[in-house]
């Protein structure tokens, strides 16, 4: 299993150097992978070509870009100029985010979100490949190639947490990107499910990208309450509300990873056992006891 870390979005003056020197230190610390959320700061993709584009041989994912708001031509588009910024580097997570956003905020109708990503994927990815695509479907439309370069191999990543699209997520793209999920259920669910669906489709094995908050401590309880108070929101969402109960979990606390060198490296050791390939630490408390010892196991 790689070993990567989940970057925070700085603020302030001068982000984007702030985000440069986060990735320079992951690479240099001899992380895998460096990965960059797009909510509502920082357009993830943006970010990562001026950040990380002079920062050579790690990894650079973003966990996740909604799809929504952009067609899928447009973010192919998008993601083959940075991925050729990046030299091939880019790892592109999507995602559906969430009813509370898309309709609440942007004002698309979220109807039927796992038959949107389908037919999203079914141009995006082409695309990324340098085919011409001509395509008709209930909620998208696209006849169109690309000129960009950089197309072939650039990894697709879904975030995938329920049946379909788990499914869509083996079948059409390179894996899954997940957030707040526990090594039950990806013991149980996502595993099974994401590989399950790759291998009908002739695919190869699925990428799991896990992500999950971070601290190692002496003080588990301390840390336990701040993460209740950070990833609350979490909680309250309802496609993560559905993994949290399947883990057992009463809130994201819960399945933070969190405890001395021991217990940490126990709790991760879990996530590698049950098929998570890459996995991404967002670290949230006593940063630098807890990076020195993710580099421990590098």
């Amino acid at each position: 299993m790689r070993i990567g870390l989940s970057l925070g979005e700085p603020a302030g003056p001068g982000e984007l150097v702030n985000l440069r020197r986060q990735i320079e230190r992951a690479a240099d610390d001899g992380f895998s992978s460096a990965w960059l959320s797009n909510i509502f700061g920082l357009d993830a993709l943006t970010a990562l070509a001026v950040a990380g584009g002079q920062v050579p041989g790690i990894e650079l994912g973003t966990s996740v870009v909604p799809a929504y708001p952009r067609h899928p031509a447009a973010l192919a588009q998008q993601a083959l100029t940075v991925n050729a910024a990046l030299d091939g580097r880019l790892a592109l997570g999507v995602g559906l985010s969430h009813k509370v956003v898309i309709e609440g905020m942007y004002g698309y109708s979220f109807d039927r979100p796992a038959r949107y990503m389908r037919e999203y994927l079914s141009v995006l990815v082409p695309l990324l490949r340098g085919a011409q695509v001509a395509f008709e479907g209930e909620t998208l439309t696209a006849r169109i190639g690309l000129t960009t370069p950089g197309a072939g191999n650039l990894p697709v990543l879904v975030a995938a947490l329920a049946p379909r699209m788990l499914k869509l997520a083996g079948e059409l793209a390179d894996g899954t990107v997940l957030w707040m999920t526990g090594p039950k259920t990806v013991t149980e669910h996502i595993a099974p499910a994401v590989t399950e669906a790759a291998r009908a489709a002739g695919r190869p094995a699925p990428r799991i990208v896990c992500v999950l908050p971070v601290c190692v401590t002496d003080d588990a309880e301390a840390a336990r309450a701040k993460a209740a108070e950070l990833f609350a929101l979490y909680g309250e969402l309802p496609s993560y509300r559905a993994v949290l109960d399947r883990e057992g979990a009463a809130g994201p606390a819960d399945v933070a990873i969190i405890g001395d060198e021991e217990s940490v490296s126990a709790r991760i050791g879990e996530l590698a056992k049950a098929g998570v390939t890459d996995f991404a630490a967002a670290v949230f408390a006593e940063g630098r006891r807890t990076r020195e010892f993710l580099k421990t196991l590098l």
